[in-house]
């Protein structure tokens, strides 16, 4: 049972440690030794007030009375008193000129000429308090009490923390480790909390061991009863660019930026790099001395490949530059379309198109537009949209 004469010490310790307010957590208990002595010896509408002192742990209580006049009664209604016991909360309204208005109850209110015999200066609407009787055990009664509010309190005041802690991450790359697999979910232990990877947030084709630790993307938080909902995912497009974001410095720094990201989670992705200071090779930054960067990326996306494009102002450009690996001969635009026609010879067909036309989508994706693949003769090989809707004759090539 909770120490009641160090109670005071107690508090100040949960005020420090947990960031619990003390006067918040004393009205609580307050609150709750109210309700408690309420329903083991008042009545049913009476109101109960307590005040709880955390030094000596004592209690003491009052019923309160509202001071009430003529004009502020409201008049009897027709049903019997049966029909209307407990209805508390039709007792009191506001007229259509604002003023309160009161179902009289001896137990809730006091009338103005009795109220000014306990107190002179009483005037409508003011509460007076009547002292009630202490029970003998409810020191026993408060102690349990303030136990279990002090304990609900710790638990709301924790399950805060973590939400506004991850709250804060939210959209960043985090570290976790698997702690158990439930069908196709996965709980990941965080640290402070527990997230969960749903299976459409996670890559086709990987497998997760118990105890084994990777990065995911904290991509969403919400606010439960019971406690934070910390969702995570492996395949959003975000991922691969906070992955960088953390290998390359000149874009943690600003000096390189990415611009777009397409992603077919666990198999390919482009990303669209722009340098935003002279002299500073937005591609190189990105792969690294001997592809270090781009290495330690790919494998921590269990060996997705990665094409960088330098992005470009010039959309003929940039747009060639996003069927790469493949070399563009000819890119023309319709920019009231939103689409473009690009041209390689005969022996980039297939590295333009990729395999069941991925490469050509993921440039459609990337770009904002749809995108014709045409031989050197002038024959539609490839069509692929913004959508990642792909068809042509050359789709199923490598």
């Amino acid at each position: 049972m909770l120490d009641l004469k160090n109670l005071n010490s107690a508090l100040d310790q949960l005020a420090e440690e947990k960031g619990i307010a003390k006067d918040k957590i004393i009205e609580t208990i307050e609150m709750a030794l109210a309700a408690a002595y309420k329903k083991d010896y008042g009545e049913k509408s009476q109101i109960v007030r307590a005040k709880f002192d955390p030094e000596t742990g004592k209690s003491s209580f009052w019923q309160v009375k509202l001071v009430v006049d003529e004009s502020m009664l409201k008049p009897e209604p027709a049903e019997s008193s049966d029909v209307q016991a407990g209805k508390e909360e039709l007792e009191e309204e506001l007229d259509e000129n604002g003023v309160k208005k009161v179902r009289f109850n001896p137990e809730r209110h006091m009338m103005l000429d009795e109220a000014k015999k306990k107190k002179k200066s009483a005037e409508p609407g003011e509460e007076l308090l009547f002292p009630l009787k202490a029970q003998d055990d409810y020191g026993r009664i408060a102690s349990q009490t303030a136990k279990q509010v002090i304990l609900q309190r710790i638990r709301e005041a924790e399950r805060e923390s973590v939400y506004d802690e991850y709250a804060g991450k939210q959209g960043e790359v985090i570290s976790g480790i698997v702690q158990r697999i439930e069908g196709r979910m996965i709980f990941m232990d965080l640290g402070r909390g527990i997230g969960v990877l749903p299976a459409e947030e996670q890559v086709r084709g990987e497998r997760y061991r118990i105890g084994e630790r990777i990065k995911v993307l904290l991509f969403l938080v919400e606010k439960n009863p019971k406690g934070p909902g910390i969702y995570l995912s492996r395949s959003h497009p975000r991922l691969v660019s906070k992955l960088f974001e953390i290998e390359v410095p000149e874009i943690a720094s600003g000096v390189v930026e990415i611009k777009n990201v397409a992603r077919e989670a666990g198999s390919r992705s482009k990303i669209a790099v722009a340098s935003n200071e002279e002299g500073i090779d937005p591609v190189g930054s990105c792969v690294g001395q001997k592809g270090v960067r781009v290495t330690t990326v790919i494998s921590e996306l269990g060996g997705e490949k990665i094409d960088i494009i330098p992005w470009n102002e010039d959309q003929a450009k940039y747009i060639a530059s996003a069927i790469s690996p493949a070399k563009a001969l000819d890119v023309v635009i319709n920019q009231k379309a939103k689409s473009a026609v690009i041209t390689v010879s005969e022996d980039q067909l297939s590295l333009a198109i990729g395999k069941s036309g991925q490469n050509v989508r993921l440039a459609a994706k990337l770009t904002g537009y749809k995108i014709d693949i045409r031989s050197r003769g002038g024959e539609t090989v490839a069509e692929a949209t913004e959508e990642g809707e792909v068809s042509g004759e050359g789709v199923a090539e490598e």
